[in-house]
């Protein structure tokens, strides 16, 4: 089997802390990540400032394969993702050449390229871009952290440019059952089911049925298609046990 492969996720803006952009950035990277057999550990939200973002970074990619972060690198003055990252790493900035041709093309008009535009060609000495022509401020990669954009269409294309280069693991197969109980009917010999079957994950999620009643979707997940089909056999003969005695 091979390595697990995990990821974190930091997503950088004081526009998510405050409530004034609802993030739509964490979910999409969570699936993409499953998908492709990369297991996300943690996600952390940090305002626009360095210190934290520097920290936050730290923590993060010494723990996981990948660290992503979205947000933060657009041309205003609170956009300081770029500068942080390039502290973090102990690396000068400045204004990538590459880029800067790009942009001197797209902006042909008198004044048009500003500096504020121009922040957007700051780019870490020896990271690599993340860009397409469909792309025009391109994300970068540096050691194992993935620097995005926070606008979800382009951060999503940045994904699809940047997966293939990466490390992945064997998936996590998953499989789901209905209970057609309450969590807390089912918690007790979930429980001794979880116990008995160490390598497998096993979570129960409440919600209200079509009759709106209260009902639980029971999750079972593992790499091991063996040990994931003993341990769902397990939750199905416990939920037809429990049907029986009623």
């Amino acid at each position: 089997m091979s390595d697990i492969v995990t990821a974190g996720i930091l997503v950088i803006g004081d526009e998510i802390l405050s409530g004034r952009t609802k993030d739509k950035n964490i979910g999409f990277i969570a699936e993409y990540l499953t998908n492709i057999g990369i297991d996300l550990k943690e996600v952390r939200i940090v305002a626009d400032d360095e210190a934290d973002i520097v920290a936050a970074l730290d923590a993060l990619r010494s723990r996981y394969t990948y660290v992503f972060t979205t947000g933060g690198i657009g041309p205003t003055h609170d956009d300081i993702t770029a500068d942080s990252v390039a502290k973090a790493f102990g690396v000068p900035i400045d204004h990538h050449p590459e880029v800067v041709a790009r942009f001197k093309e797209r902006f042909q008009g008198a004044g048009e390229l500003n500096e504020a535009r121009l922040r957007m060609a700051r780019i870490p000495e020896g990271a690599e871009l993340i860009q397409s022509a469909t792309i025009l401020a391109p994300g970068f990669k540096i050691g194992n952290v993935i620097v995005m954009a926070g606008v979800p269409s382009i951060m999503q294309a940045m994904m699809d440019i940047v997966a293939p280069k990466l490390k992945s693991g064997v998936r996590m197969l998953s499989e789901s059952v209905r209970a057609n109980s309450r969590e807390g009917d089912i918690g007790g010999p979930l429980r001794e089911i979880a116990n008995a079957h160490p390598d497998t994950i096993i979570g129960s999620y409440p919600f209200m049925d079509e009759d709106k009643k209260p009902n639980t979707n029971l999750v079972v997940r593992s790499r091991d298609p063996e040990k994931l089909n003993a341990a769902m056999n397990a939750v199905k003969e416990m939920l037809a046990g429990l049907k029986i005695a009623r």
